[in-house]
């Protein structure tokens, strides 16, 4: 399949399913969270397909790379929120593993990316 915008990337496609998971997974937070933990892994979930988006249509695979590292780093600090969340009894555990799990393939999926363009470009 031929790239013509960053929706037809599968890991854009994934990053836009794990927001999914994540709006679904919150909207059970006590509504004392609205504001708080809910806002903040709603955030960093939202970050992790933007950043692809944005990344890819730069003009260099140099600034595309930073794009998928800021990506990856809205990915783990969303997944420490759901751990955290997961701690403070807000998830259940069969869910945020769920999620977690979804959370990881996608880091994967985004460090392959990586890897893959820079191999094609010979960039360090």
């Amino acid at each position: 399949m031929k790239i013509h915008t960053y929706r037809d990337l599968r890991i854009w496609q994934k990053g836009m399913d794990f927001v999914e998971s994540i709006y679904a997974l919150t909207n059970s937070f006590p509504s004392s969270e609205k504001f708080g933990l809910t806002n903040q892994i709603r955030r960093s979930a939202v970050s992790v397909p933007s950043n692809i988006a944005e990344g890819h249509n730069r003009r260099s695979t140099k600034i595309y790379l930073s794009y998928l590292d800021i990506s990856i780093g809205s990915l783990n600090e969303c997944m420490t929120q759901i751990e955290l969340s997961i701690r403070l009894g807000f998830i259940d555990q069969a869910n945020g593993s769920r999620v977690l799990e979804q959370g990881t393939i996608l880091a994967k999926q985004i460090n392959a990316l990586k890897k893959s363009l820079r191999q094609k470009n010979s960039i360090s």
